[in-house]
């Protein structure tokens, strides 16, 4: 399948655009940057250099993904999320200069495979968002989210569990939580949840 790129977005010649994707108008994709294949670019969205995005992913307009970000195959950036990538950051030096590249070190967000950014959330970095999870819309992330948690909030908290069709899992009782779209069973073990081996 064909790339399409959209007049008006702004893709450097340096990217590398994996087949099937779609970058929509207004978003801007930096130097370096890798996308996977069937990757839907929203508009006014942005991708910074050396950004590494797996297959199936899609960010929403408007969503801001700063280097060295990293996204796993079908994560979903809900609209105007932002990925930070500075643990302090200011403009200028401590003697007013103006900061360049050069004067910071970038830290990044890493989203797993298969999760979930809801719409305006932040990230803020370094965190990991575990497979699966699912991160609910307007909460503000600092610490890292655990496979298949329905985390929310500022700053965001676990307040469930979901599966990989992205909805609350059931309470089944004696550690196990069951899709109810699926049917699919998890475990729950000390803080962290597992598929149930068939």
């Amino acid at each position: 399948m064909a790339v399409r790129i959209a007049s008006s977005a702004d893709v450097a010649p340096e990217a590398i655009i994996g087949e099937g994707s779609a970058i929509w108008h207004l978003a801007q994709v930096r130097e370096q940057a890798v996308l996977g294949s069937n990757c839907i670019i929203g508009r006014g969205a942005y991708v910074g250099t050396g950004v590494v995005m797996g297959d199936n992913c899609k960010l929403q307009n408007y969503a801001l993904v700063y280097e060295p970000a990293r996204l796993g195959h079908g994560v979903f950036v809900g609209p105007a999320v932002c990925f930070t990538n500075d643990h302090f950051p200011r403009s200028v030096t401590p003697d007013g200069q103006l900061k360049r590249g050069d004067d910071w070190e970038a830290v990044g967000v890493t989203c797993l495979d298969g999760a979930s950014i809801g719409a305006r959330s932040v990230c803020v970095a370094p965190v990991t968002i575990g497979r699966w999870s699912l991160v609910a819309a307007g909460s503000v992330v600092v610490k890292d989210v655990p496979d298949f948690a329905l985390v929310a909030g500022v700053p965001a908290r676990r307040i469930g569990w979901v599966g990989r069709a992205g909805v609350p899992l059931t309470d089944g009782g004696d550690g196990q939580w069951i899709c109810p779209e699926t049917g699919t069973a998890y475990i729950e073990h000390d803080g962290t949840l597992t598929e149930a081996t068939p």
